[in-house]
């Protein structure tokens, strides 16, 4: 999603209010999600280092590899400072905090400088910055900006709206295609490329996972052939305009002649009150894990709670996974305009396993699923 100059700007001056707040004295931001949050700069995750320098007074400034450069699409609130191939990009870095490049610790006896990092920095660029610098200290940069990316403001929920219908079309017209004699990797294949065909940038993942494979949540596609009978399990998501779309949905291959076993309905009967009462429980004010206990209640309720072995659900925007959590110790309060997932799953193994997944908006009203697709049991040929 292309930012605006007055979009850049207003979260530049969220992050240095949330920087006074937490005793910051600079972010750093490199590879991950928060510097394309922020600047509407993605970093290349390369060798050469690319860093965002905010500092909590003064000019912000983004250095990066002079071949980079023309990438970026420069806004007011920071400046660039390209590098050539014999620069010292960490050198660069330093200056820019203020800190003595490469003096010996025992004359710095104690920190000087409080800088909160990126979460998917590169460990080789934190080490060698640590060097260069020992009156650094380095905390997490989800300090400075964990709190202001949950909130979304408006074009982030349109975003997140679009990506999810486009999503939503995919697991429709799945119901419509021949599962049966293709093998989970061809099924995987055809649904990234539906993804990509709908506008998304980039597929993030796509798992299908089908008879007892469905027990592993993570499963990779491999050859299995779909066989009649099976139970298939479709988990995938893309970014689409820098935002990110998740959905799970189950089908059963039909057998000529034989109803769905019961068993079968019984389980994903389960699964499907879980899930409704994970998506009821999100209402502004609850826990975090409050969404987290309603799915797992009704599952232990129904005789399968041995066999939900993850969270409930992740937030979701240009990560795929990001906070909050909803998971059991998580005391933080729901909040207006948080996105999430909302996916209970029961994993029987050797046998099958289920899921069922839709994106959520915590509104001021309350709760709003983004993806809409059918959740009945689908039976497919």
């Amino acid at each position: 999603m292309k930012l605006t100059d007055a979009v850049v700007a207003d979260r530049f001056a969220r992050v240095r209010s949330r920087m006074a707040e937490t005793g910051m004295d600079a972010l750093l931001l490199s590879t991950g999600a928060d510097l394309p949050w922020l600047t509407g700069y993605e970093a290349m995750p390369l060798e050469r280092l690319t860093m965002l320098v905010v500092p909590a007074e003064g000019d912000a400034v983004l250095v990066i590899p002079r071949l980079e450069a023309p990438r970026v699409v420069e806004h007011s609130s920071f400046g660039l400072a390209p590098w050539d191939e014999t620069d010292d990009p960490i050198a660069l870095v330093a200056d820019l905090l203020g800190q003595p490049n490469n003096v010996s610790v025992e004359t710095v006896p104690s920190a000087e400088t409080v800088a909160a990092i990126g979460d998917h920095t590169w460990g080789r660029f934190v080490v060698e910055l640590l060097v260069a610098c020992p009156g650094l200290a380095l905390r997490r940069g989800v300090e400075v900006t964990g709190p202001l990316r949950m909130v979304k403001d408006a074009a982030e929920i349109a975003a997140l709206r679009r990506a999810a219908a486009a999503v939503d079309v995919i697991a429709v017209g799945l119901r419509d295609e021949r599962f049966s004699g293709r093998t989970e990797a061809e099924l995987s294949r055809v649904i990234v490329e539906r993804m990509l065909a709908a506008g998304h940038e980039r597929a993030n993942f796509s798992i299908v996972a089908t008879g007892p494979n469905g027990a592993s949540p993570h499963h990779d596609p491999t050859d299995r052939v779909i066989e009649p009978g099976d139970v298939v399990l479709c988990d995938f998501g893309g970014t689409m305009d820098g935002y990110c779309s998740d959905i799970t949905r189950m089908f059963v291959v039909g057998e000529p002649g034989r109803e769905v076993s019961a068993e079968v309905r019984d389980v994903y009967a389960v699964l499907v009150a879980a899930q409704e009462a994970g998506v009821q429980a999100g209402v502004p004010g609850a826990p975090c894990e409050v969404v987290d206990a309603a799915t797992r209640a009704v599952i232990a309720e129904g005789g399968y709670g041995e066999y939900f072995v993850h969270r409930t659900g992740h937030g979701i925007g240009t990560e795929e996974h990001e906070d909050p959590y909803m998971v059991a110790g998580n005391e933080l309060p729901l909040a207006p305009w948080y996105a999430y997932s909302v996916e209970p799953g029961i994993y029987l193994p050797g046998r099958f396993g289920m899921r069922l997944e839709d994106i959520v908006v915590c509104t001021p009203e309350g709760p709003e699923r983004l993806t809409n697709a059918p959740r009945d049991l689908a039976v497919v040929r």
